[in-house]
């Protein structure tokens, strides 16, 4: 049934990180940042499938290429990979100064064999936790829902503006998918917002989404 999700947009905005949701990554995982050597393995990381992962490497080439290759030292020190004690990637997450104002949370992913055991949450803790200016913004899809529960409980609201940028925001398709996956307890625990206009003529701007 998952599947069959459709691919759309929400938007999300975090003004204040909900501390009592924050939790240490879980013994023996260990924080490490993606090696250049590594940039096929972060960029097949979104993906579950190997195949699938082919069929969007051009995708992921010409994203890296629009918005981190003129900072590549910004990005390799940013990103970050979870990794297990053999020393393989199995979550990955950042945050980047998209525009080069506003910051939002980049490509956030725990491996599907890897979901479930605190890996997601430690990850969210520790980029939460860094000092840095407030608000944080991202973008997901419905089919991520329990990615959009777990962004909830880290105090990020969804967006009601109806254009983010360039790109639709799919809030009113998205809601009836959100309510029919998650459990009504984590469904009704949701808050919305506004994006502040200032964000929003900023991400206007641009021909490239940058989040």
């Amino acid at each position: 049934m998952e599947e069959q999700i459709p691919d759309l947009n929400l938007f999300m905005m975090c003004k204040e990180p909900n501390r009592a949701a924050f939790s240490v990554l879980p013994p023996p995982f260990y924080f490490d940042l993606c090696r250049p050597e590594e940039l096929d393995i972060w960029m097949a990381f979104p993906f579950d499938e190997a195949e699938t992962a082919a069929k969007y490497k051009n995708y992921m080439e010409d994203y890296f290429e629009n918005v981190y290759a003129s900072q590549k030292e910004a990005f390799f020190s940013r990103c970050l990979f979870v990794r297990s004690p053999s020393g393989e990637p199995v979550g990955t997450c950042f945050l980047w100064k998209a525009y080069g104002k506003w910051n939002t949370l980049h490509w956030f992913k725990v491996k599907k064999e890897y979901e479930g055991r605190g890996i997601g949450r430690g990850v969210l803790t520790k980029l939460l936790s860094e000092p840095g200016e407030l608000p944080v913004f991202l973008h997901t899809q419905p089919g991520s829902y329990r990615a959009v529960k777990l962004y909830s409980d880290f105090g990020f609201e969804l967006l009601t503006d109806r254009m983010v940028g360039r790109r639709e925001n799919h809030l009113r398709e998205c809601l009836p998918i959100l309510q029919k996956y998650m459990p009504p307890s984590d469904y009704q625990a949701l808050r919305f917002a506004k994006a502040p206009l200032e964000f929003l003529q900023t991400v206007s701007s641009s021909d490239i989404s940058e989040f």
